[in-house]
């Protein structure tokens, strides 16, 4: 079984194209998911982040205070990498737990939007990667989150370029209003059924 990894910037229809493959009969984990539910629900994870950021970081029902969390990291490289550091940990436990509960597929996708830059990709056989022009990505977005443009171009600068994701990436699907996606997940599926049988 091949173990896949799907990726792209912030709105560039990297759940979409989990849909599709998801359609195709291919079992999909959602790290950035898993990793909201990891610090709620992982008692050694929420010791250590509550060591590192203080008892803040869980409301009195003892759920994430996402948004102080948010507070504490934005614009702090420091904690920010704190953060990472100790959640990717746990997500690849997790993620290597889930993936041996997988059977009779031939292959499994792990979507992460920071699959590079969390190290994770080494530990998989190949990385698709979703493009999407950045005006396309900013309009998705702010449709999506209610954000405003200044702050999804922040998150777009705090992510690897779409030039450095597609150095690390073997795979490409083109998310644009020329190209269709359905057609492109098809193909690449039947490439790695062919793959992963051979």
């Amino acid at each position: 079984m091949l173990k896949l990894g799907i990726t792209g910037g912030i709105g560039s229809g990297k759940s979409t194209a989990c849909r599709l493959f998801e359609l195709s009969g291919i079992p999909v984990y959602y790290a950035d998911t898993r990793a909201k539910a990891l610090m709620n629900e992982d008692v050694p994870l929420r010791k250590a982040l509550i060591k590192t950021f203080g008892e803040e970081v869980y409301t009195t029902q003892q759920q994430l205070n996402r948004a102080h969390l948010s507070a504490l990291v934005f614009n702090n490289p420091t904690k920010l990498q704190q953060l990472n550091a100790l959640v990717h940990p746990a997500v690849a436990k997790d993620y290597d737990r889930w993936n041996k509960q997988q059977k009779h597929v031939p292959y499994t996708l792990k979507e992460a939007a920071l699959l590079f830059e969390s190290g994770s990709y080494k530990k998989l056989d190949a990385v698709i990667v979703v493009n999407s022009p950045l005006e396309l990505r900013i309009a998705r977005t702010m449709q999506r989150d209610g954000s405003t443009r200044e702050a999804i171009l922040q998150r777009i600068n705090n992510q690897l370029s779409d030039k450095e994701r597609n150095r690390l990436g073997q795979y490409f699907l083109q998310n644009d209003e020329e190209h269709s996606l359905i057609e492109q997940v098809v193909k690449l599926h039947q490439q790695l059924l062919a793959q992963s049988a051979g």
